[in-house]
């Protein structure tokens, strides 16, 4: 089968589902494509459960099977939906509330993955497993940071004061790139031990590197693509300087060893800002952020639509499902932490509010990324639940979370509490 005929594939249920999901679900578009496909994968995995000797959906496992989850997302879908993301944010909001995103982004994500590592290595003791501290360190890292796409998304349909928003929207444009500096180091660790190259300093540097290198090529990719848009005023060519800046972004800074996402964030960042101040015109603003919200609303839809029917081709055993029960309070856990504790520690401050505390932690959603992550981990005995665990957080997170967040914001967040978190 062609990557043109897997397309078609994808694309047509896509279709199908989101046209039956509007027509008689009150859910929305994303979280209803979600659930309809894993829905599907089940029904389908117990009829080929109760008929094994006829293998009715081997055609379509071997499909997936050939669909590599983890380029699809980290070298395709995620540079297009981070930018169209990140080219929405109102910059100017997001440099006020740059404490609480910075605390949230890094301080966050650092104390989520000790927790969840430390945490699921005890776990997976007391269930008679032999799990490496190192290997509990990955799923850590990897389940950690909120999904960008999963926020963004989710935040459409959930009304917050402005600045809260900014400040969620920011800590997950930004923490992923954490996250992946953080599984790299601790999936070094885990394969090769723990040598004299991997210290402290060495993990600093590779955040400095990766993360500052990343925003920094973006910071100059952005201003390039503004300053061609600013000498012109064609909507066509603009919004084909908006695709190519966003392509040639992400693959320098895959060839510098910088990172992508964070590269993207900023220059999208730079353009969504600036540019319908000083650089487009009102049509070309209609055409450009027209055209990116079609790409954020289509890949969103595709990707929700692979993690439900990735259920067809994950293999789980009874341990493994009983892990996965145990990640999802844990999970919840370190997120209550890592937001609580910066707002108890400012609690005599305005930078945040422990009243935001329990929204926050509800609207840690886990998506695409963690899957990817999770799925370019080598073969070893921890993978099966290091998966089946990152599988059982994120659909948790995106199916319940993201349908209740809506009723725990009216009754977390008060209509006359003040904008800042």
């Amino acid at each position: 089968m062609s990557i043109f005929e897997l397309s078609a594939i994808l694309l047509s249920l896509s279709a199908v589902l989101g046209w039956i999901n509007h027509k008689y679900l009150p859910m929305p578009n994303t979280i209803g494509l979600l659930v309809m496909s894993v829905a599907a994968s089940l029904i389908l995995v117990a009829v080929d459960a109760a008929y094994p000797e006829r293998h009715l959906f081997e055609p379509l496992t071997q499909t997936l099977l050939r669909i590599d989850f983890t380029e699809v997302v980290m070298n395709g879908m995620l540079a297009f939906l981070l930018f169209a993301g990140s080219l929405h944010v109102d910059l100017g909001r997001m440099r006020e509330r740059a404490a609480p995103v910075a605390i949230l982004a890094l301080f966050g994500t650092i104390v989520s993955t000790a927790i969840v590592g430390v945490g699921f290595w005890l776990l997976a003791k007391l269930f008679g497993l032999e799990m490496p501290l190192a290997w509990a360190m990955v799923f850590g890292a990897l389940i950690s940071p909120t999904d960008p796409v999963a926020v963004l998304a989710t935040l459409k349909n959930v009304k917050v004061p402005a600045d809260l928003e900014v400040e969620m929207q920011g800590e997950s444009l930004f923490n992923d790139g954490i996250g992946i500096v953080l599984f790299t180091v601790m999936l070094l660790f885990a394969t090769q031990g723990e040598g004299d190259t991997i210290t402290a300093g060495s993990i600093l540097k590779l955040l400095l590197v990766e993360g500052g290198g990343g925003l920094l090529l973006g910071i100059v990719t952005g201003g390039i693509a503004y300053w061609g848009m600013r000498l012109i005023d064609d909507y066509s060519v603009e919004v084909l300087i908006s695709l190519a800046l966003v392509t040639a972004t992400y693959a320098i800074a895959e060839r510098l060893h910088v990172s992508g996402p964070l590269s993207v964030v900023a220059a999208g960042l730079l353009i969504g800002y600036h540019g319908p101040r000083k650089a487009m015109s009102d049509r070309t603003q209609t055409y450009l952020f027209g055209l990116w919200t079609l790409i954020d609303e289509i890949l969103n839809s595709v990707l929700f639509l692979l993690i439900g029917l990735e259920v067809l081709v994950l293999k789980f055993d009874t341990l493994s499902l009983e892990m996965a029960a145990v990640a999802i309070p844990l999970v919840l856990l370190a997120r209550l932490v890592a937001v609580g504790a910066p707002a108890l520690a400012a609690w005599s401050s305005n930078i945040m509010s422990t009243r935001n505390v329990p929204f926050l932690t509800w609207a840690g959603i886990r998506g695409g990324i963690s899957i990817a992550l999770a799925l370019s981990v080598p073969e070893s005995p921890a993978k099966l639940v290091i998966l089946s665990s990152t599988y059982a957080v994120v659909l948790f997170s995106i199916i319940v979370q993201g349908l209740t967040l809506s009723a725990v914001a009216r009754r977390t967040i008060f209509a006359d509490e003040p904008s800042s978190s």
